[in-house]
């Protein structure tokens, strides 16, 4: 094809414009929901290659550290495309190719009806005989948020977000010219600014330091284009300006950031990592309102059981389970109303040093001196379905099984096991890692009855592993689709199962792993003070039905007390601990009414969409925010507000998508005769917002969640 045209796509409620043909690469020139006015003004000079290729012997032209400027990027050109739709949705195969390197690259995008969003990804393959060693390769680059938006780099937000252990989910929102879009006026340069906003994940937890989400939005709130990297392990994401427009590229790993590079061949190809584009005529609510269609529909076909489940660990038995513990502890969950019981860490410890033991994961003798089945057998005679804890892809240095597996089976570095926080890492490529772990779960299923596992996963493995000759990040990104592999047989061999995805709290929470699993833990903060703003901000990240809440009143705390931290878990996923058998009637009763209460929301939570009334990127506050919304305009609201001590007693909460609407405030929890306080509510409609008061005299922390009816 010589002269330049337009290929339109319309897949789900997303629409496509690419530049295709002539002597440029394919450019992303357009992503727009199907519902947006009007249709923007496409500059082809201002768009970036769909594709950033680096491959060793071709680099940058000019030089420097973005992903942006590739010769093999620069020299694609487009050869044909391909449409085809099924049950899951549209696809749509873009093939380009470069003659010099020798090199044919598809871009593919998936599209699910309904969904503003698309899927996508990038694929490599040689001709001929060529043999090329990729450095980095795009799942996509795309500069259409200046057109879609009709706004300039210097009327653009970015909305992303830091992430630690027990404190997770830290969003912040700050003008592209402030995050080193420096304006250097490249005309007069005749090159591009070779400055860039780089966010990056190392080793394998994808969610340790940075989160893979994020959003570019208008200043204004009239535009936004939201994104998520799909992979368990290393990925960077990037926004950069160029001589004329701007673009913004995702990547899994690379050479600089990750040591990864692998070797494409006529026989071994490459495909890049998933990521998703989600798209919004408005701001950062709406944007991440997209997203969440476009999580529910990765999710689409696995399980959408939503059970209450009882964890013993948190601010309870604290990895120190015993028979004795834990009797009374399964009665009193059962009374509250809990349909699953979780045993967590420690019930394969006789010593009390299982850091670094183990990997048997064989029911501890003195723990448990009627055995495990005892307890499981109890579970489930108080109607629970019994679940445990595990940590599959590590084994402890003392263990046995350090032993028994080959070395082959472990991550390796020059020869050497790699060892970290007394553990070695399992190779889920290597048969044996397999077989190993495969044994231990099929095992624990066919024993006691396991219906339900937390998977957790508490140390990191740095690069990854060289064994085979391999760069350390090609050796961890075989290991992380492996382990995606491992997950999926697992679950069609026990579909009944369902799996929390923990590590160290949410250190892993990526929709790699969230597309499969059924819970996240949203973090390992112990402080019900410090959670509301993890909580609050977690359905950015993660579905409101998959963000596993913790709720660990306690006998000793207020009415109040345990009114705040059970509803920090009601509008997601309820996740109850605390010492429930040794609370009084009353105690166990307001434990009892929120499990009710969450219930009864289940399936409103599973079709909503999160808004956060007080600001995302201000969630750090004494008040605290969190609300889902039904996406049908006639649909409801829930707000979930928590008050922290230094609050204020009064509070102007707007919701700017029921102004103008006739509503009426309830609160749900904690209801009337649990000895809580009263708030008064009041609607202003022409202001869309909800007023409220609570005691000044009451206690310091306080909590309510209210329905907008």
């Amino acid at each position: 094809m010589t002269d330049r045209t337009r290929l339109a796509w319309a897949g789900g409620d997303a629409q496509l414009v690419l530049g295709v043909g002539g002597e440029q690469p394919v450019s992303l020139l357009s992503l727009r929901p199907a519902t947006a006015d009007g249709a923007p003004e496409l500059d082809e000079a201002a768009a970036p290659p769909l594709v950033e290729l680096q491959a060793l012997g071709h680099g940058r032209f000019p030089g420097s550290h973005r992903y942006a400027d590739s010769t093999v990027g620069a020299r694609l050109r487009y050869v044909r495309h391909e449409e085809s739709a099924d049950e899951a949705g549209a696809e749509l195969r873009v093939v380009q190719e470069d003659e010099a390197a020798g090199l044919v690259v598809t871009s593919v995008f998936r599209a699910t009806a309904g969904v503003p969003a698309v899927r996508t990804w990038t694929e490599v393959a040689v001709t001929g005989g060529a043999r090329v060693r990729l450095q980095a390769v795009s799942s996509v680059v795309t500069g259409a948020f200046l057109a879609d938006s009709g706004r300039g780099v210097g009327e653009l937000d970015v909305v992303c977000a830091d992430s630690d252990w027990v404190a997770e989910s830290r969003w912040r929102r700050t003008p592209l010219r402030e995050t080193g879009l420096v304006d250097i006026d490249p005309e007069i340069h005749h090159h591009a600014s070779r400055s860039r906003f780089a966010v990056t994940s190392r080793s394998s937890w994808s969610t340790g330091e940075r989160l893979p989400t994020g959003a570019v939005v208008a200043a204004d709130d009239s535009w936004a284009l939201a994104w998520q990297i799909e992979h368990n392990g290393a990925w960077h994401w990037e926004l950069g300006e160029r001589r004329k427009g701007a673009y913004l590229a995702l990547l899994g790993p690379t050479d600089a950031e990750h040591q990864w590079s692998t070797v494409v061949t006529a026989e071994r190809g490459f495909t890049t990592v998933p990521v998703s584009l989600a798209v919004a005529a408005g701001g950062v609510d709406d944007a991440f309102a997209a997203l969440t269609l476009q999580r529910r529909a990765l999710r689409a076909g696995r399980s959408r059981e939503l059970p209450v489940i009882f964890n013993d660990y948190m601010n309870t038995l604290m990895g120190n389970p015993t028979t004795a513990r834990l009797l009374p502890l399964i009665d009193a969950a059962a009374e509250a109303g809990a349909e699953y019981f979780c045993i967590d860490a420690g019930w394969y410890d006789e010593d009390g040093r299982w850091w670094d033991s183990v990997g048997e994961w064989r029911p501890s003798a003195t723990r448990f001196p009627g055995g495990l089945g005892e307890v499981v057998d109890h579970i489930r005679s108080r109607g629970m379905v019994p679940g445990l804890w595990l940590e599959p892809e590590v084994v402890g240095v003392r263990s046995p099984m350090a032993e028994r597996l080959p070395d082959e089976a472990f991550f390796q570095r020059h020869g050497e096991r790699v060892m970290e926080h007394g553990r070695y890492h399992l190779d889920l490529r290597h048969p044996a890692a397999r077989a190993h772990v495969d044994a231990i779960v099929d095992g624990l299923i066919a024993e006691f009855g396991v219906g339900f596992f937390k998977f957790d996963y508490n140390i990191m493995p740095g690069p990854g592993t060289d064994l085979g000759g391999l760069t350390p990040g090609e050796g961890l990104l075989a290991h992380n689709r492996a382990h995606l592999d491992w997950l999926d047989e697992l679950l069609e061999r026990h579909p009944g199962v369902l799996i929390e995805n923990c590590a160290s709290g949410a250190m892993r929470m990526d929709y790699a792993m969230l597309s499969r699993l059924h819970l996240q833990s949203t973090s390992d903060q112990q402080n019900p003070l410090l959670y509301p703003p993890i909580a609050a901000a977690a359905p950015a990240s993660v579905l409101p039905e998959q963000a596993g809440n913790w709720a660990y009143t306690q006998p000793e705390m207020t009415v109040e007390e345990s009114a705040f931290t059970l509803a920090t878990g009601i509008l997601g996923r309820l996740y109850l601990s605390g010492y429930l058998n040794r609370m009084a009637p009353g105690q166990l009763a307001l434990v009892r009414h929120a499990v009710t209460v969450h219930k009864e929301l289940r399936a409103e939570i599973a079709a909503a969409v999160p808004f956060w009334p007080l600001g995302l990127t201000g969630t750090d506050g004494t008040w605290v925010a969190m609300g889902l919304r039904s996406p049908e305009p006639s649909g409801g609201s829930l707000l979930t507000l928590w008050r922290r001590p230094g609050a204020p007693g009064e509070l102007t909460v707007p919701v700017a998508h029921l102004r103008g609407v006739d509503v009426t405030p309830e609160v749900i929890f904690p209801g009337p005769g649990t000895g809580a306080a009263d708030w008064t509510l009041a609607w202003d409609a022409e202001q869309g917002e909800l007023r409220l008061t609570s005691p000044d005299s009451g206690p310091a922390a306080t909590a309510r969640v209210i329905r907008l009816r």
